[in-house]
């Protein structure tokens, strides 16, 4: 009996040591399958993930598919510019100011410039007049009413050569030096437009003259990573809150007095321009970057400020040699991928600053005359427009191409840099790839109104 009873045991133990096997390799069992489900998921959501991530971005380079610009009606001659200024500043009596404000006119190569300011406007706000004096809040006034309209008109004149419609517009990209709106120009743009509620806005205040680089910047990564985006940038700049009466102890002013004027400039950005919808990309927006330069400060280079007096600046005299020492730097950091060292090779649209700074950049560089041809020529018959500038550059280039039949939209050469410059002391560089002429559009040459 008591070894029939060891014997059931010792069967019961082996039982229950085979059962507890069979549980070990079923819970080994279920462990690996839940591995490989738990695996196969997270593959599988890496892969949606990378699927939707590669959905979303352009396959080719962001290009410029239209430009627009506008101005002020009222033109002044350089020539005629210090009896203006003077007189309307009620400062005739600085008779020697006077001629040093008259030599700086002479030597800044600028022919005319455009303004919304004009003498009876000046005559219901003297406090503008004057050096120093509380004035913030007209000023607000008029460039809520000026800057949105010249944005407005450089906008549609960009659609209407881009030729496509405004439905196709998925971002809005607004800069400006001047003013302060809850919400900004950018909401009010979409609404003059009839553009839809949905489209997004970057809206970019007190950059300065380097911002022409910044829109694009910007522009370039919204295009190539949404795809099928259509950016509209706007920069549309007025002299309105930097304008002020002479001083004796403030010479940088008279430098802004003597070369700054008004204009607004807009470009159409996208990638993977579409064929059958006739998209003529003029520029392909290679690369993009920004930097500032060293040994350089707010305060010995370029600093402003705002003020109930408006905006004040700042400037120095080293500028040009500052640029110039530190340029060549960024041509090779931009270039040296592309395997590109001459830089006569290359078209050039350059933020002008003034004769100066061109003159020292063609020095350090060697650079030929008609490299900055375009830029010149805008300098001559606009001044400096702050960050529209470089655009209205761009407009004039690859006008001047079309018309003299160059093979591309950049003077027929393939290859261009954009700079802008500007406070901090700032640069943004621009690497373009200039299209054949016969694959761009004509400027304007669309007819149909797209605004609809």
């Amino acid at each position: 009996m008591l070894t029939k009873t060891r014997q059931a045991m010792k069967i019961a133990i082996m039982d229950r040591k085979r059962a507890g096997l069979v549980v070990a390799k079923l819970q080994h069992s279920l462990l690996c399958s839940y591995s490989m489900i738990h695996k196969d998921i997270r593959q599988m959501s890496t892969k949606n993930v990378e699927e939707i991530r590669k959905a979303q971005r352009a396959e080719g380079p962001a290009t410029i598919l239209g430009i627009g610009t506008a101005t002020p009606s009222n033109c002044i001659l350089q020539a005629d510019y210090p009896d203006h200024y003077f007189r309307v500043t009620k400062s005739e009596h600085m008779i020697e100011l006077k001629e040093k404000f008259m030599r700086m006119c002479e030597k800044s190569m600028i022919k005319k410039r455009y303004f919304y300011l004009n003498e009876a406007i000046l005559r219901e706000n003297p406090n503008m007049c004057a050096h120093i004096a509380p004035s913030l809040d007209a000023r607000r006034d008029m460039i809520m009413e000026e800057v949105p309209r010249l944005g407005q008109e450089a906008a549609r004149k960009a659609i209407q050569e881009w030729g496509q419609p405004i439905s196709k517009i998925t971002h809005i990209v607004f800069c400006t030096l001047a003013g302060m709106e809850l919400p900004g120009f950018d909401y009010h743009l979409i609404k003059q437009l009839g553009l839809d509620p949905s489209v997004k806005r970057v809206m970019l205040y007190q950059q300065g003259c380097f911002a022409g680089g910044t829109v694009l910047r910007i522009a370039k990564d919204l295009a190539e990573n949404n795809r099928g985006a259509r950016v509209l940038v706007v920069c549309s700049e007025a002299t309105v809150a930097l304008f002020r009466g002479p001083s004796q102890t403030h010479l940088d002013s008279l430098v802004i007095q003597a070369a700054f004027g008004d204009g607004a400039a807009a470009v159409i950005v996208g990638a993977d321009p579409d064929d059958t919808s006739l998209e003529r990309p003029l520029f392909q927006l290679v690369s993009a970057s920004q930097t500032i330069l060293p040994c350089s400060d707010e305060g010995s280079i370029g600093h402003g400020q705002v003020s109930e007096v408006g905006i004040t600046f700042n400037m120095s005299k080293n500028v040009p040699l500052i640029t110039s020492n530190n340029i060549e730097k960024r041509l090779e950091e931009a270039f040296t991928p592309l395997g590109i060292k001459d830089w006569n090779s290359i078209f050039w649209i350059a933020h002008p600053g003034g004769p100066a700074i061109l003159d020292h950049i063609e020095a350090k560089l060697g650079l030929k005359e008609e490299r900055l041809r375009a830029t010149r020529q805008v300098l001559s018959e606009y001044g400096i427009m702050i960050s529209s500038t470089v655009l209205f550059i761009m407009d004039e280039m690859r006008k001047k191409s079309m018309e003299e039949g160059k093979a591309t939209a950049g003077e027929g050469l393939e290859w261009g840099v954009l700079f802008g410059f500007g406070p901090g002391f700032t640069v943004e560089t621009v690497v373009l790839h200039s299209l054949p002429i016969n694959q761009t559009a004509t400027p304007h040459d669309k007819s149909t109104n797209r605004l609809n």
